[in-house]
């Protein structure tokens, strides 16, 4: 039985993700604020590193899949959370538990990325080059006085997206394998939110797929069910929407 760690697994996408890959015999440690194997705010440095050293404990003869799902949105109280949750998290976890992953049997690791994350893209901006850099005190700071939540979290997302990338080509050699997933708007309670938001809320209602709605969890989950699986054995350092056609709708000749 294959053992995976999937984190912000008690809702939306990553409670889905959990269930997905249970249904196909994973033994999942979840990680989350509650509700889960191992309870942390993965904000904070000390709590990640708890839960690498936790990890380390029960999954001593190696891991064979590592989810990172968990993630804030634009309505998060302080844009430095955003930052921290959705790129440095998935930074110091991929970081800890290469090792693990390297022990476990035919590994993958994915990041849910975004199709945010294209938005900023060939735009000067200094928070993206702080996230790369790996400084978050300073992207922290950043993200507070940019004042502009929808660009923190296109930047967070898309710095994830350059980190999966940049470290497909040795952990391919390592034998792991690392993709992302990058899901346009999701029936989630983190999407409602951004519906029902007096700033964003308008922009977000009115932003449609070409297939006219928003998805739901399982759909995204069933992608990276098959991800996680030996059916993907041979996909690595992919970028893959599950957007209903958004990035194709923005940019059509870019791929």
């Amino acid at each position: 039985m294959p053992t995976t760690v999937v984190t912000g697994c008690a809702s939306g996408i990553g409670r889905a993700i959990r269930q997905a890959l249970e249904d196909q015999g994973h033994r999942i440690i979840g990680i989350d604020l509650e509700g889960s194997e191992i309870q942390a705010d993965l904000s904070q440095p000390h709590e990640r590193q708890r839960v690498i050293d936790e990890l380390h404990d029960r999954c001593k003869d190696g891991l064979d899949g590592l989810v990172c799902c968990a993630g804030v949105g634009v309505t998060a109280p302080d844009p430095g959370l955003i930052v921290s949750v959705n790129h440095f998290a998935v930074v110091a976890l991929l970081d800890g538990l290469q090792d693990l992953l390297a022990k476990g049997k035919h590994p993958a690791a994915l990041v849910i990325g975004s199709v945010a994350a294209t938005h900023v893209l060939g735009k000067p901006l200094p928070l993206l080059d702080t996230l790369v850099g790996g400084d978050e005190e300073a992207a922290r700071v950043q993200a507070r006085e940019l004042d502009q939540p929808s660009a923190v979290y296109a930047a967070s997302k898309c710095a994830v997206t350059r980190l999966a990338r940049r470290l497909s080509p040795a952990w391919g050699k390592a034998g792991i394998r690392l993709n992302v997933v990058a899901p346009g708007a999701v029936e989630t309670p983190l999407h409602q939110a951004s519906k029902e938001d007096p700033r964003f809320g308008k922009a977000v209602r009115e932003f449609v797929a070409p297939m006219g709605r928003a998805g739901i969890p399982e759909e995204i989950a069933s992608l990276v069910a098959f991800l996680q699986s030996p059916l993907a054995s041979f996909i690595h350092g992919a970028v893959i929407h599950a957007d209903g056609g958004m990035d194709a709708m923005t940019r059509p000749d870019a791929f």
